[in-house]
């Protein structure tokens, strides 16, 4: 069974009347891993955060489709339940709430009803990939993010992940604040999914993580559109030279900074 497509068309995209995306042309389909870099302020996040439905960021043309159904006439939920994921940039507390029961309410929404995981079967597979991810048991029972440092946030996001199961991942900079230990945790996690049916796409500034994850292809995004891919090779390039190059290359003046959620 072939895996899931994400294609992205002629996206634009605004926050309040200020035009950050400009024309975003991708397509990522299952089995296949896509990095996107580029400097601060070029509408990696933004790009994420259109993906999934953020209501700050209105989408003013272009079309995003999930194996040809229209993403953007779904409401967050529905995008999530259809198979799309986010792992975000700065992981949301939720007082109140367990990581545990968080999980199962999501694999349940997730599977719809009458097709619900039992507690049993939940708790096993929970704390296998707890072990895996070296993540200590008693995190399931915290309330979600709350108190956890950087880098338990970001392996909470990665057992999200590996629980749900989607059909395409977005990975905003999950490694950003990460140290080597942490990386290399999260980034076994990532490439433990890797099959035909899971498409992956990782924003990142950083090569180091592509030294752990090696994408099929490597995207450069400046001033809200894609300007440049490549393979691995290009994220080697970019880390030894800057973007400089590819900016003289294409004549693309310096950039402006990104608004942010």
């Amino acid at each position: 069974m072939a895996g899931s497509t994400l294609e992205i068309k002629n996206l634009h995209v605004s926050i309040e009347d200020k035009e950050i995306l400009k024309g975003v042309d991708l397509t990522i389909k299952g089995g296949e891993f896509h990095a996107v870099m580029g400097p601060n302020g070029t509408g990696k996040s933004t790009l994420a955060s259109a993906i999934m439905g953020h209501p700050k960021y209105e989408v003013t043309e272009g079309s995003i489709l999930l194996d040809g159904k229209d993403v953007l006439e779904m409401e967050v939920d529905e995008r999530a339940r259809a198979g799309l994921f986010l792992a975000m940039q700065y992981p949301s507390e939720i007082s109140g709430v367990t990581t545990s029961d968080f999980l199962r309410s999501s694999i349940n929404a997730r599977r719809g009803e009458g097709n619900e995981i039992s507690l049993m079967n939940f708790i096993k597979e929970m704390d296998s990939v707890l072990d895996y991810l070296e993540i200590d048991k008693n995190m399931a029972q915290r309330y979600l993010n709350e108190g956890f440092s950087g880098g338990e946030k970001k392996r909470n996001e990665i057992l999200q992940l590996m629980l749900l199961k989607p059909e395409i991942a977005i990975l905003d900079e999950i490694d950003s604040g990460l140290d080597i230990d942490a990386l290399r945790v999260v980034s076994k996690g990532i490439n433990k999914l890797r099959d035909d049916n899971f498409g992956c796409l990782i924003i990142t500034h950083y090569q180091r993580l592509l030294n752990y994850i090696t994408p099929d292809y490597v995207h450069v995004m400046m001033q809200g559109r894609i300007v440049k891919s490549g393979g691995p090779e290009l994220a080697k390039r970019l880390e030894s030279e800057g973007y400089e190059w590819i900016k003289e290359e294409l004549g693309i003046e310096d950039e402006t900074v990104e608004q942010k959620a």
